[in-house]
């Protein structure tokens, strides 16, 4: 009968719903509404869980309030899409609470899970029924009561389960497309896959050791967050890693701790973690020499590596003076997916442009990161996406930078809201200008269909061209440019006078030049623009205005 939770027993619960998340991403994907390819539900919640589970992993005490912390502030780093940062909420509210306490029991559990899903419903601005917060507030109301007949986790897991099951299964009841598309909700789906993955980790269901990918190459990911506001002299100078293998046969666990002790008076940031057969060390010192000498005493020493960290600080703080010099006024961060239209909000005026879009969401740490690049305290982020503001809203907490979140839905929309701004303006002015601008463009996408269907009044095959405005199917074809004219004909009235159509990597630059000499016939009062986008996913994305 397990009636408490320690340090130990919360890593595995971890990193069992990481596995179970991991498992099931492609299933949960597969369940988002509309049957165009673009479904990351499950993708957005696993690499948000990832983010989660790797500060996690790195923690290195099994202290619930210090394990709790770092589950919280991975997943916050991490949360990307709308789910994915529903997603964090729920964690961080959880973990509020286990910070709390030095063992979890259920009536703990029962009180995250409501921190959880409060904390959750507060992300959102118009919260929807019917969606991932149902889900996750059914449970939590029903975890209390559950919690008071139950101490045992294994008992309680299993109602809170059934509960869950029970409730997803009412979405479609709640939102009729989702019972036009005859799924449930993907992201309730999703966050029952965490609480799943709880209780198979806390059953020794899953492997406790969480294998993190191999870090890639920073020059090429540029992934390192560093402060430019915040550079100090540093203290000790070479960053020292090495591991001892080989290990004499006298040398006991308490050697360890001893070794542990001493790095920690030579320097700082001191790892020494492992057993008897391997250990691996890590020590910001000024004397690498001394802990090199402290583990021969102990073993064979390999894979070392000595970095210089004055040399590096020196160039961060030479690269500081410069970014100081270029400071502007104003900064601006956008998403864009394709190289075509990345040029389009470069030569807009564009700071920097994160690569991302549908099926490729951002996280709040990548965009706290390419704001954090831009020589400007006042920074606009345009997502160009519905599912990526939530997380430009949560980056405003991973940045000493003021981020001023433009809410465009789409590429065109950003385009437009660019358009809008003058540097020579006051921050309120641009906020209203950009604003406004961005509900002056119609925009229009054109895709394929990935599942047999109906919804929106159309009986959809996998493979239809289908063409989408203001977040409905509004066309269909079989062919792409049909599709295409079908589409923009629902866009167009009297007082459009412009269409521009950036063409995605999937298209030939004759099929878009023959679909606007047929657009530029079919509508003479507009001028028809075409732009190669090199987008993903979207054969056209269209603004018209």
């Amino acid at each position: 009968m397990q009636k408490t939770i320690n340090g130990a027993m919360f890593r595995k619960m971890v990193i069992g719903a990481y596995n179970n998340l991991e498992v099931n991403k492609k299933y949960i994907d597969s369940l988002n509404i509309y049957p165009v390819p673009d479904g990351d539900t499950g993708s957005n919640m696993f690499l948000t869980f990832k983010s989660a589970t790797n500060e996690v992993n790195n923690c290195q005490t099994n202290n619930i309030d210090a394990l709790a912390e770092s589950f919280s502030k991975g997943a916050l780093r991490g949360a990307r899409g709308n789910s994915g940062v529903i997603l964090s909420q729920i964690i961080r509210g959880m973990s509020n609470e286990f910070m709390k306490v030095q063992e979890i029991t259920t009536k703990n559990f029962a009180q995250a899970m409501k921190n959880g899903a409060q904390m959750a419903y507060k992300a959102v601005s118009l919260p929807k029924e019917g969606t991932i917060l149902t889900v996750i507030r059914v449970m939590a109301e029903n975890a209390e009561p559950i919690a008071r007949k139950c101490q045992d986790f294994d008992e309680f897991f299993k109602q809170l389960l059934a509960v869950g099951e029970e409730i997803l299964a009412q979405t479609p009841e709640m939102l009729p497309v989702l019972k036009s598309a005859g799924v449930v909700d993907s992201g309730g789906r999703g966050v029952l896959t965490v609480f799943y993955g709880f209780y198979k980790g806390l059953n020794d269901d899953v492997e406790l050791e969480f294998q993190e990918e191999a870090p890639k190459n920073i020059e090429e990911t540029e992934t390192v967050h560093v402060n430019y506001e915040d550079l100090a002299d540093i203290q000790f100078g070479y960053c020292t890693e090495f591991m001892i293998i080989h290990i004499n046969k006298k040398t006991t666990e308490s050697d360890i701790d001893k070794l542990r002790e001493k790095l920690m008076a030579i320097g700082d940031s001191v790892i020494c973690v492992g057993d008897l057969s391997l250990i691996k060390i890590h020590v910001h010192t000024n004397e690498p020499n001394r802990a090199l000498t402290y583990a021969l005493e102990m073993g064979e020493i390999w894979n070392i590596k000595v970095e210089n960290m004055l040399e590096q600080n020196r160039e961060l703080k030479k690269k500081q003076a410069q970014m100081k010099q270029e400071q502007k006024a104003f900064g601006m961060v956008s998403v864009a997916a394709g190289d075509g239209i990345a040029a389009v909000f470069k030569d807009l005026g564009v700071d920097y442009v994160i690569e991302g879009g549908q099926t490729m969401n951002p996280s709040a740490n990548d965009i706290a990161l390419a704001v954090d690049k831009v020589p400007s305290d006042h920074v606009f982020v345009f997502p160009n996406n519905k599912n990526i503001t939530l997380a430009a809203e949560q980056a405003k907490n991973l940045t000493k930078k003021f981020i001023h979140v433009i809410p465009t839905n789409s590429i065109p929309e950003g385009v437009s809201a660019l358009l809008a701004f003058y540097m020579e303006g006051t921050l309120d002015e641009n906020i209203e200008a950009m604003n406004a601008a961005k509900k002056s463009v119609l925009s229009g996408s054109v895709t394929h269909a990935v599942r047999e269907t109906h919804v929106d009044g159309f009986d959809l095959k996998n493979g239809d061209i289908i063409g989408l405005s203001g977040g409905k199917i509004v066309a269909k074809d079989k062919l792409v440019n049909d599709a295409t004219i079908k589409l923009v004909e629902k866009m167009i009235d009297d007082t459009k006078v412009n269409i521009t159509l950036f063409y995605g990597k999937d298209v030939q630059e004759d099929d878009a030049n023959e679909l606007q000499a047929k657009l530029a016939e079919k509508f003479p009062q507009c001028e028809v623009t075409v732009l190669s986008g090199g987008q993903p996913v979207y054969y056209y994305i269209i603004s018209v205005d």
